[in-house]
């Protein structure tokens, strides 16, 4: 059975100070560091002594959510762009409410773009399947995943294996902190493959980071 958890980092500086996420490179904050902390310590008992794979975007929240589980678990994070926020183009560096008087559509579809040089929904999907399907077809069978809200939102529906364009219907989309927990139930027609039911048994579950 392969078992994904897939965790949204915690409280970063553009959740407190009105600037936009995205590709800018924003440490966490003292309570997103706290809750980074607690993630991994209550993760522990999760992961038994089972060997475990660990991703991270290459931005600097995810890392620093994603430190603490490297550390307590003995093993190397692994640095994938592949798993970074959405790109917003010229909104990356500038603040919410810059983005709010300067965009230049609305998304109401998965192939709109806030601006031109930014990338849609689609664009991201595009991005990150081949490394879903790197991770799916690969031979490692625990993995852990630390990614950004709209990365992750992506991921679940890739991961129900739906269309992208289901995204225009439906939003599976977490909190900063969440941890949410999949696994790929063997096929007993061929096991040892991930071709079997796909479960999502918690999604962005705070108790994790909670106070």
């Amino acid at each position: 059975m392969k078992q994904i958890i897939t965790i949204q980092h915690t409280q970063s500086q553009h959740h407190v100070n009105g600037m936009v996420g995205s590709w800018t490179d924003w440490h966490l904050t003292e309570r997103g560091r706290e809750q980074a902390e607690r993630i991994a310590r209550r993760l522990m008992p999760h992961l038994a002594d089972r060997q475990w794979t660990l991703y991270s975007s290459d931005l600097l929240r995810a890392q620093e959510t994603a430190a603490p589980l490297a550390q307590l678990l003995g093993t190397e994070m692994r640095l994938r762009p592949e798993l970074r926020e959405r790109n917003l183009g010229p909104a990356v560096g500038k603040s919410v409410q810059w983005l709010r008087e300067n965009l230049e559509m609305q998304e109401r579809t998965v192939d709109d773009r806030l601006f031109r040089e930014a990338e849609s929904r689609r664009d991201a999907w595009d991005r990150l399947a081949p490394f879903f399907r790197e991770i799916m077809e690969g031979g490692e069978e625990n993995i852990i995943l630390v990614s950004h809200g709209d990365l992750l939102s992506i991921f679940n529906v890739m991961f129900l294996g739906l269309p992208v364009e289901a995204i225009n219907g439906l939003d599976l989309f977490g909190m900063a902190g969440g941890v949410s927990f999949m696994h790929v139930a063997e096929d007993r027609a061929d096991p040892g493959t991930s071709r079997g039911k796909r479960v999502i048994r918690r999604l962005s579950d705070m108790s994790f980071a909670a106070d």
